[in-house]
């Protein structure tokens, strides 16, 4: 049967802003273990933590001795401190000499807790509170110290030229954490993200995350977010941008009506487009020869004072900017104005008369 209980923050002056997250665990029954520990203890580096341990109901059993071990995340086990009721408390050449203490002076030795000042990322591992205990034999309890290290999050978009081959748009980096954080990206392009976690020293470790993806026209401007998760954070952290792809000018000719007839007067076509970076240059030009007399050209609008047989012709539009040009065209029909007003009428009869020419 297991019970939980809070972590203890108590301790020494030295304890003063302590950041400990612990779960007490107790296994009694057909196991016969009475050790009674903390499952689990966090902490920041530079702080001093408690490691709790105690022997419940030891009636009919007798304690001899208690053995602190500490078994790294990677490499052997150590002893750290022994306590034994005659020979007093003898504390071995660890990494962890002069930083390790029993709670109590004298120790005692069905509460045997520790203390560990000025906790470095290299403590991180299990902690073992050994009884040697007769008839029963050796019975032990098993912290694991979890080091925390809050990392520091950036993020940011990366301008990609838009192409047939996946290129990174966004950027996530949390660096300097520890344990692991965890990103994710949220966003409506159709892309796919490459998160790599590097350790290094003091054990913390820097995560970046890159989202790739084939950009288009489309995606530049659209929304994306990077999530930081990590245990030091009470709520994931969001890191919205907006996407940057880089486009040759798309152009459209807007403004013809198909019902260019002559001596019509202001007609125009407008030159629209659209890039990344922004046109620099609007070019108006014509399929042969010359532009005629009756148009005037202003930037990205065309007008014709009067529609006559020159401007029977094939407009063309080119735009500009870094990445390259795009244009567009339209061909103008340019119709005589009888076509346009009159309309003969149906035939009474056979006898009617022809309508009248133009």
């Amino acid at each position: 049967m297991s019970r939980h209980y809070a972590g203890d923050c108590h301790g020494s002056s030295r304890n003063t802003g302590l950041v400990i997250l612990a779960t007490f665990l107790f296994i009694h029954g057909g196991l016969g273990q009475r050790v009674k520990v903390e499952t689990e203890v966090l902490s920041y580096p530079g702080q001093t933590v408690n490691l709790r341990c105690s022997f419940n109901d030891p009636s009919g059993i007798q304690l001899t001795q208690v053995t602190w071990i500490y078994e790294p995340v990677e490499g052997e086990r150590v002893n750290i401190a022994v306590y034994h009721p005659n020979f007093g408390a003898h504390f071995p050449e660890t990494p962890l000499k002069g930083r390790v203490t029993f709670v109590t002076n004298p120790p005692s030795l069905p509460n045997p807790s520790i203390q560990i000042s000025d906790v470095k990322m290299s403590d991180e591992g299990k902690y073992i509170c050994e009884f040697a205990t007769y008839p029963s034999g050796n019975e032990l309890g098993t912290t694991s110290l979890i080091m925390l290290a809050k990392p520091k999050n950036t993020a940011e978009s990366v301008t990609a030229v838009a192409g047939t081959k996946p290129a990174v748009v966004a950027r996530c980096q949390s660096a300097n954490g520890r344990p692991e954080a965890l990103i994710s990206w949220v966003t409506t392009a159709n892309g796919n993200a490459s998160t790599v976690p590097k350790t290094g020293a003091d054990n913390m470790v820097t995560v970046v995350s890159e989202y790739l993806l084939v950009p288009t026209a489309a995606d530049n401007g659209k929304d994306i977010s990077c999530v930081v998760t990590h245990r030091t954070l009470t709520k994931p952290e969001s890191f919205p941008m907006k996407l940057a792809v880089e486009y040759p000018p798309m152009v459209t000719i807007i403004g013809y009506d198909n019902n260019w007839y002559v001596g019509r007067t202001n007609v125009e076509l407008t030159c629209q487009a659209n890039g990344n970076p922004h046109p620099t240059t609007v070019k108006w030009r014509i399929l042969t020869g010359e532009m005629p007399d009756t148009v005037v050209i202003k930037e990205a609008k065309l007008t014709v004072l009067k529609v006559d047989e020159a401007v029977n012709t094939t407009f063309i539009c080119e735009v500009k900017n870094r990445l390259g040009t795009g244009k567009e065209q339209v061909t103008a029909l340019v119709r005589e104005w009888c076509s346009i007003r009159y309309q003969p009428p149906p035939r009474l009869c056979s006898g009617s008369a022809e309508p009248p020419g133009c």
